[in-house]
């Protein structure tokens, strides 16, 4: 019954904490994009790729007490860590849930910021057009965001190292 949840607990509990909403939301995004098994659905959102039931499992999670949301005070704005309690941790030693390698992908995501992982998660939400067209398309749906030419760069070598 709960084993969507106990595949997202186990990424948090491989990736020790992640900080940010925005940012959760794009790796679990990205994961899925290389082929982990995440089920959560994702629609186009203001940010890029966002599933309304990943907010809600994470929700559950920490209404469970196996996941803690920390919120922190930032400049102008509030930031959530999350990471796992005790009770997570019991709760995800009843699953064995064998996820390999997305250890050294959760790292490769860990280290990125939000911004970067917004715009290779779009990039991936637009996989089927030619890379001219994807990159035409966030230009334009991403419009406020003014990526450079060397952010596309590296977003492409990005999502190529992630992929092969």
């Amino acid at each position: 019954m709960l084993a969507e949840h106990a595949k997202l607990m186990t990424f948090f509990a491989k990736s020790k904490e992640v900080i940010g909403r925005k940012k959760l939301q794009k790796m679990i995004y990205i994961l899925k994009k290389c082929d982990f098994p995440f089920s959560e659905r994702y629609g186009f959102h203001i940010y890029g790729p966002y599933s309304e039931e990943l907010t809600l499992r994470i929700e559950e999670l920490c209404n469970l007490g196996f996941l803690a949301e920390e919120k922190e005070k930032k400049s102008n704005y509030y930031q959530y860590r999350y990471i796992v309690t005790e009770d997570g941790e019991q709760f995800l030693s009843h699953y064995n849930i064998d996820l390999p390698h997305m250890e050294s992908y959760i790292q490769l995501l860990n280290e990125k910021s939000s911004r970067f992982l917004e715009l290779v998660s779009t990039m991936l939400y637009f996989e089927n057009l030619s890379k001219e067209e994807v990159e035409d398309k966030v230009l334009t749906v991403k419009s406020k965001q003014k990526y450079t030419r060397e952010e596309f760069d590296e977003a492409w070598k990005f999502i190529h190292e992630l992929t092969n």
